[in-house]
């Protein structure tokens, strides 16, 4: 069958996006918001959002760093052993807070202010789950004997399952998911469990970070997988089923942070996001369920009304832009200096 030369869906949104702070806000923060509608604004800065006050701060500089961009950012509380959940269901009431996101301690950046041990928040998954507020949750382990390609699997075993068990009215997102498991628990587990897929893991595997020497800009958290997973997600991602949707997790970090002696996790995606979906549903000959992952069904799950206008996608070779300025440093985007063959128009 013939894939269109074009193709018009409702104006996405970005279930999972750090736009981080600072300079680096005002320089990356208008990529999302030229293909994306809404995201949700990850907290783990280098100074966490914990409260609604934070969150509503943050708020604001994110909205000056889009300027007039038609662009609504959706807050979320970083959760530490002390949160205190009369001030998340007041931020979450007054519309500050869309969720709340599930850090364990040193699983990724910034995060070594989150929780250490899930029991320590009892009272604020209770109260999440009395008012539907969202958790959101990096979905590994960080016990050291783990090893680092199996804390997704062992997250589920031990903290994922056992929660949702605790709390079964809870809503939570399971984020940026890796592997077969993942797909197959959040298939089982029924309509409370959503879960987000990044471009990057629809398109490399473990091995990829190694070709021609180490690719420090392809090393992100949790790491990509072995070819089984990602074949695994760019099924759930292509299905159309209401579970998955899309969330970039692009997670931008200088080239001299990324190329250190300790390099840092993330992949900055948000310069080609969209069209590197595209790209990928294409190749899946799906682009028909595009819309579904990328427009329907974050929002259905947020209980949000899908955005009314629409983007429109062409079939066009383009380089993406080898690096993005920041100061006197630049960002290396994910498949930076690459051609890749759809663009978004206007």
């Amino acid at each position: 069958m013939t894939s269109p030369d074009s193709i018009t869906i409702q104006r996405p949104d970005d279930w999972h996006v750090h736009l981080r702070d600072g300079e680096i806000l005002g320089v990356v923060a208008p990529f999302t918001a030229k293909q994306f509608a809404r995201a949700i604004i990850m907290p783990n800065l280098s100074s966490p959002v914990t409260t609604s006050a934070d969150a509503s701060a943050y708020r604001d500089r994110v909205k000056a760093a889009c300027g007039s961009a038609d662009f609504t950012p959706l807050m979320t509380a970083y959760l530490t052993d002390t949160t205190d959940p009369h001030d998340l269901a007041a931020g979450f009431a007054d519309g500050v807070l869309t969720a709340a996101k599930l850090y364990p301690a040193g699983a990724t950046t910034n995060s070594e202010s989150g929780v250490t041990d899930i029991s320590k928040i009892e009272a604020v998954i209770e109260k999440m789950e009395e008012i539907s507020m969202p958790l959101l949750v990096h979905g590994e382990v960080t016990d050291p004997d783990v090893d680092i390609f199996d804390r997704e699997a062992v997250f589920i075993d031990r903290v994922l399952q056992p929660l949702l068990d605790r709390h079964p009215g809870l809503k939570v997102v399971f984020e940026h998911i890796t592997t077969q498991p993942a797909v197959q628990f959040v298939r089982a587990t029924g309509p409370k469990l959503g879960a987000t897929i990044t471009p990057h893991h629809l398109m490399i595997n473990r091995s990829d970070m190694f070709k021609g020497g180490i690719r420090p800009h392809l090393y992100c958290l949790p790491v990509a997988k072995r070819e089984q997973h990602r074949l695994a997600l760019r099924e759930a991602a292509t299905s159309g089923e209401a579970n998955f949707f899309l969330g970039t997790d692009t997670a931008p970090h200088t080239v001299a942070a990324k190329e250190s002696a300790c390099g840092c996790a993330g992949i900055f995606s948000s310069p080609a996001a969209l069209e590197l979906y595209t790209q990928v549903f294409d190749e899946e000959g799906a682009l028909d369920k595009l819309e579904a992952f990328a427009s329907l069904n974050g929002a259905a799950f947020y209980g949000l009304s899908p955005n009314a206008d629409t983007v429109t996608l062409e079939r066009k070779t383009w380089r993406v832009p080898e690096t993005v300025s920041v100061g006197d440093d630049a960002l290396k985007p994910f498949m930076g200096g690459e051609e890749i063959s759809w663009k978004l128009a206007g």
